[in-house]
C-alpha cells in the first residue's frame, strides 16, 4: 500500500501549449499510446482512419480539426501517474488555455520546425514565465522541410529570454531526415518513416569519432555536418542545469516528428525525469504544501454537456494538497458550506471513470449542480484556505444576440447562462431590458461561432447575432455613480452584468479618455480581475 507521500511524488501534471497546427494534439495522442490509454492514435485530419483525436471531444472540434476547449487526460507510464492538460492552440481560446496553465506544474511547448515561434506561443509562454514553471520544448515535424535548428534555438532564446539545452540534435530534415543524435548517450536514433508509429525504435550505438560507421549510416556530407554541429553545441551552448530547468530559466529542447512517432518516447522518458512532482500553490494564507495531509483544490474549468445523454455540468478541479476521498464532506469556501463532491471522476477526454480517491497533482471532475465558479476553493473543513483567484480576461469583441423563436426563451437563458459560467463568454444586458436580447463579450471572435453552434446543438435554440463595434470595457469604480447622469459619446454604451454591476463599453481608447475628461472625478477600472 503506497503512502500519501509516495503517491504524490509519482504525479506529473503538465499542459501542452502551441500555435494551431504545430502538432500538439498529435503529440498528446502518442503519449496516450505509450501509456496504453488508447490502442490507436487518431489524427485530427487523418485519412487512414475515421477516428478523430481522442482529446477533441466536442463535435465542432471534430468538424473543424481544431481544439476549442481544454481536455484533461490521465494515464500511467513507467511508474508515473501523468495528468495531461491539452489546450486549444487558437488565440481566440487563449482564456481557456490561460486558466488551464494555472492548473499545471510544467508546460510542453510544441513548435513547428518550419515556422518557429508564432504569436500564440509567445503569449502563452509569458503566462508560464509569470508562474515560474518549467518549459520543455518539442520541435516537431522534422520529417518535413525545416528551418536551421541553430536559428530555431536562437529565436527561442531571444524571444523568451531563456537558455536552451538541446537533449538531442536532428540529422537533416524532410526527405533527408536521418534521425537524431542523443547528446547524453552519444548515440544515434535512426528515423524510419515506415514503422507507422507502432514500433519502439532501436538506437544505433555509434561514437561521433567513428567516421567509417557514420559515413555508412549518414553519408559523408551529413556526417561532417553532424560532427561540426555537435562540436559547436558542446563548446558553445548553455550547460545542463536541472535547477534552472525547474524554474523556467532553461528549456530542454527535443527534435522529432509526432506524426511518425519519432522522438516521442525519448521525449517522454527525459521529461518525466526532469520535471517536478506537484508544486506548492499560493493562497491568501501563504503557500500550501502538496504533501500536507489536508485535502485542498481549486476549480479551474467548468464544462456543460460533456455527456449528450445526461446534459450535465462538470467542474474540473486541480488537487493542490493531500488526498481526495469519495463521500467525504469538504468545505466550499466561497459559499461557506460543507458539501460532498458528487460523482468524482477522472477523464480520458470524454470517457470517464468514477473514482474513490485522488491525490495532489491530479485533476478530477465533479458534478456541478450550479454552485461552482471558476477560481473557487474546496478544502478540508478545518483548513479554510482560499486560493488566489484566476484573473478574467477583458472581452475585446461584442455582439447582441437573441433567440429566433421567442417561445424558446427558457432554453436560451439557460444555454447562455451555463456557457457563460464556463468562462468562455461574458454576458451583459442593457438596463431595463430583459434576457430576450443580451450582449455577449468574448476574447476571440471564434467564440461566437462556438456559442452559436452549442446553443443550436445542445439547447436546440437558433439565434440571431448582430456584431457591435465596441472593443473596450470598464467598470464604474463607484457603485453610487448613476450612469444615466454621465456625459458620454453616442458610441459609448452602458451595460450591466448579471449581478447588476454597471459597466461601460467603448469603441476606442479615445472614447474612454473623453468620458474621463467630461465627467470630473469619474473613475473607471480595468476589467481583468481575480
Amino acid at each position: 500500500m503506497s503512502t500519501l507521500s509516495e503517491q504524490i511524488k509519482r504525479r506529473r501534471t503538465f499542459a501542452i501549449i502551441s500555435h494551431p497546427d504545430a502538432g500538439k494534439t498529435t503529440l498528446t495522442e502518442k503519449f496516450l499510446l505509450y501509456g496504453g490509454a488508447i490502442q490507436l492514435a487518431g489524427s485530427v485530419k487523418g485519412k487512414k482512419t475515421a477516428r478523430h483525436a481522442v482529446s477533441d471531444w466536442m463535435e465542432i472540434e471534430k468538424q473543424r480539426g481544431i481544439s476549442v476547449t481544454s481536455s484533461v487526460m490521465q494515464f500511467e507510464y513507467d511508474g508515473y501517474c501523468i495528468n495531461i492538460l491539452d489546450t486549444p492552440g487558437h488565440q481566440d481560446f487563449s482564456e481557456d488555455t490561460y486558466r488551464t496553465l494555472m492548473a499545471a506544474d510544467s508546460a510542453v511547448m510544441v513548435i513547428d520546425a518550419a515556422k518557429g515561434i508564432e504569436p500564440q506561443t509567445r503569449k502563452l509562454f509569458k503566462v508560464c514565465a509569470m508562474r515560474d514553471i518549467p518549459i520543455f520544448t518539442f520541435i516537431n515535424k522534422l520529417d518535413r522541410e525545416a528551418r536551421n535548428p541553430f536559428d530555431l534555438l536562437e529565436e527561442l532564446e531571444q524571444e523568451f529570454g531563456i537558455g536552451t539545452y538541446p537533449i538531442n540534435w536532428p540529422i537533416g530534415c524532410g526527405v533527408d531526415f536521418k534521425g537524431v543524435f542523443d547528446r547524453e548517450k552519444r548515440e544515434i536514433l535512426a528515423f524510419n518513416e515506415f514503422h507507422n508509429g507502432q514500433n519502439k525504435l532501436k538506437t544505433i550505438q555509434c561514437d561521433i569519432t567513428d567516421t567509417e560507421r557514420l559515413d555508412e549510416l549518414l553519408g559523408p556530407y551529413q556526417r561532417a555536418s553532424l560532427v561540426d554541429d555537435i562540436e559547436l553545441l558542446d563548446g558553445a551552448s548553455y550547460e545542463f542545469d536541472l535547477e534552472k530547468i525547474r524554474h523556467g530559466k532553461l528549456s530542454p529542447v527535443f527534435f522529432g516528428s509526432a506524426l511518425t512517432n519519432f522522438g516521442v518516447e525519448t521525449f517522454l522518458e527525459n521529461f518525466l525525469k526532469m520535471t517536478t512532482p506537484p508544486l506548492p500553490r499560493r493562497c491568501e494564507e501563504g503557500e500550501i504544501d502538496p504533501f500536507d495531509e489536508d485535502f485542498s483544490a481549486f476549480v479551474f474549468k467548468i464544462q456543460a454537456n460533456m455527456n449528450k445523454n445526461h446534459r450535465d455540468r462538470i467542474a474540473f478541479m486541480r488537487i493542490c494538497s493531500g488526498k481526495f476521498e469519495k463521500d467525504t464532506e469538504y468545505l466550499h469556501v466561497q459559499q461557506g458550506k460543507k458539501i460532498k463532491l458528487s460523482q468524482p471522476q477522472q477523464m480520458l477526454a470524454e470517457n470517464r471513470e468514477i473514482i474513490s480517491e485522488a491525490y495532489a497533482g491530479d485533476i478530477i471532475g465533479v458534478f456541478d449542480p450550479g454552485i461552482f465558479s471558476i477560481g473557487d476553493t474546496i478544502c478540508a473543513p478545518k483548513s479554510k484556505v482560499r486560493f488566489e483567484g484566476i484573473p478574467t480576461f477583458a472581452p475585446e469583441h461584442f455582439a447582441a444576440i437573441e433567440q429566433v423563436d421567442t417561445l424558446k426563451r427558457k432554453q436560451f437563458v439557460k444555454g447562455i447562462t451555463q456557457i457563460a459560467q464556463e468562462g468562455a463568454i461574458q454576458i451583459f444586458t442593457e438596463p431595463g431590458g430583459g434576457m430576450e436580447r443580451v450582449i455577449v463579450g468574448v476574447v476571440g471572435v471564434l467564440q461566437f461561432e462556438v456559442l452559436e453552434y452549442r446553443l443550436k446543438n445542445e439547447y436546440n435554440v437558433a439565434i440571431r447575432r448582430e456584431d457591435l463595434p465596441y472593443s473596450y470595457i470598464r467598470w464604474l469604480a463607484d457603485p453610487a455613480v448613476e450612469p444615466k447622469s454621465l456625459n458620454l459619446t453616442s458610441d459609448t454604451k452602458w451595460v450591466q452584468d448579471l449581478k447588476g454591476n454597471n459597466l461601460l463599453i467603448f469603441v476606442s481608447e479615445w472614447n474612454i479618455q473623453w468620458a474621463k475628461d467630461k465627467n470630473e472625478g469619474l473613475q473607471l477600472m480595468d476589467f481583468n480581475r481575480g
